[in-house]
């Protein structure tokens, strides 16, 4: 007999948990129909591990640099699989935290894969596709995420080529990777490996390295990158990947003809693609086009009435932040109240690399090609105490500004702990502050956010500290 539901939620990542409390706030009877581990691959697998490898980084370049900062080390040596082990172990504490929440908010956690039988009803199979129960529910939310995209000459196997999972569990660190891919996550484990140590060679088919970010974000991060001797090939493809000894030979296309790095393995970091298949979605009628299911952007319903989806099995951007509120949102139009929509043009993105890189908006590119006439301020981090201080001066902040309105167009961040500062460009966005009101503002001194400011301030021309001639 079906278990009965107002709302089944299938996946428990960061949108499926979070839409499945929400539901449950509601007054909503609630399931969470889930395969693996609680929390997705965000908690377990994606964001919260790989931020714990990153401190580890973070923490190996200060004692790196211990000198500049008066302390003499000796005898420093990394115990990898300690590095591992306390990222795991991160990992697990938030899983078990996403327990204990759904736990608390009566939600009801039905181990399985969920397969559609109707729009209404649920198979749910056990990890050997035997039938364990059914579930029959007004609403389904579909939460199922996304996983890691093979190119057809380069298949993820594990041992010669691994993806973004392998990378994190390795069982000892190589002394030469390659990273193929150069958006947030290939940068991410390329600037973690190469601060351990291994000799990183980074393959991108783009003109840049995080080739969604501004373009002056992108080159500053490249010649960072360069200058710590991390190899960058740009406008290259890997084309052939084979086996030569304990390790691999890489074939790289590259614009100055063709070149074989040798190394001890190499990372797929090309993308994701939704987790759509063998869930029934086809043969209910939920329309799916390349790998993402198509919804309408307000109540997040598919082409089937009654089930929904959310995050990043519905396609770009793959935020665990934008599967959040779609989930929230998805609910609360369920339970019959007028949430204001997502404005998916005010959605930031972050790569916590060092420097960490932060955006907001549109790019000075993207801005022009809309036809707007625009103001560009900069400023960079080494004429700001605080970063000079801590002995991070690397970096800069972008901000583009509408000239005719004063509209907030865009802000780009690369620095240290910018990730924690893009969220006064959001906010100010949303609330269609202009120029005039983020120099206005009183910044606290001295911070890093007092780098915003003095962008904005270049941009029209009343910049302070960098000598900046007053605007015309």
């Amino acid at each position: 007999m079906a278990k009965e539901f107002d709302v089944c939620v299938i996946g428990s990542g960061p949108g499926g948990y979070v839409a499945a409390i929400r539901a449950s706030q509601l007054g909503l009877k609630t399931a969470v129909v889930e395969k693996s581990n609680l929390g997705g691959v965000c908690l377990n697998i994606g964001c919260i591990p790989t931020k714990a490898l990153l401190k580890s980084a973070q923490v190996a370049e200060y004692l790196q640099n211990a000198g500049d900062y008066g302390f003499q080390t000796s005898d420093v040596t990394t115990d990898f699989s300690k590095i591992i082990k306390r990222s795991r172990n991160a990992a697990k504490k938030m899983s078990k935290g996403v327990q204990f929440l759904l736990k608390t908010n009566k939600i009801e956690v039905i181990s399985g894969k969920g397969v559609f039988d109707s729009s209404k009803e649920l198979r749910v199979l056990d990890e050997n596709d035997k039938e364990t129960g059914k579930i029959r529910a007004k609403h389904f939310i579909v939460a199922t995420g996304a996983r890691p995209r093979e190119l057809p000459n380069l298949k993820i196997d594990g041992s010669m080529v691994i993806d973004s999972e392998g990378a994190m569990k390795l069982d000892q660190q190589p002394e030469k990777m390659v990273v193929v891919g150069a958006g947030a996550i290939g940068i991410e484990f390329a600037y973690f490996y190469h601060t351990l140590g291994t000799e990183v060679t980074v393959v991108e088919l783009q003109k840049h390295i995080l080739p969604v970010e501004d373009a002056d974000i992108s080159k500053e991060l490249e010649k960072i990158y360069k200058k710590k001797g991390m190899k960058i090939l740009t406008e290259s493809s890997v084309e052939k990947v084979t086996k030569k000894g304990d390790g691999v030979l890489v074939t790289i296309k590259t614009s100055d003809g063709e070149e074989k790095v040798e190394a001890d393995v190499v990372l797929s970091a090309v993308g994701v693609t939704g987790n759509v298949e063998g869930i029934g979605l086809e043969e209910i009628g939920v329309k799916v086009e390349k790998g993402a299911i198509q919804v309408d952007r307000k109540t997040y319903q598919t082409s089937v009435e009654g089930v929904y989806a959310i995050g990043d099995v519905t396609g770009a951007p793959w935020l665990a932040h934008k599967a959040s509120h779609e989930g929230i949102r998805c609910v609360e139009r369920i339970a019959g109240k007028n949430p204001q929509p997502i404005n998916y043009r005010n959605i930031p993105g972050c790569t916590y690399c060092q420097p960490q890189v932060a955006s907001v908006g549109l790019t000075e590119a993207k801005a022009l090609e809309a036809g707007y006439k625009i103001k560009v301020g900069k400023f960079p981090f080494q004429a700001n105490g605080k970063a000079v201080g801590a002995g991070k001066p690397d970096g800069f902040v972008k901000v583009i500004f509408d000239e005719k309105y004063g509209e907030w167009l865009g802000c780009h961040m690369i620095g240290a702990d910018v990730t924690d500062m893009i969220t006064e460009a959001v906010i100010g966005r949303e609330l269609e502050t202009t120029g005039h009101e983020i120099i206005q503002a009183v910044h606290p001194h001295p911070t890093l956010s007092e780098v915003i400011m003095e962008a904005t301030a270049e941009a029209y021309g009343e910049g302070i500290h960098l000598g900046s001639k007053p605007a015309k």
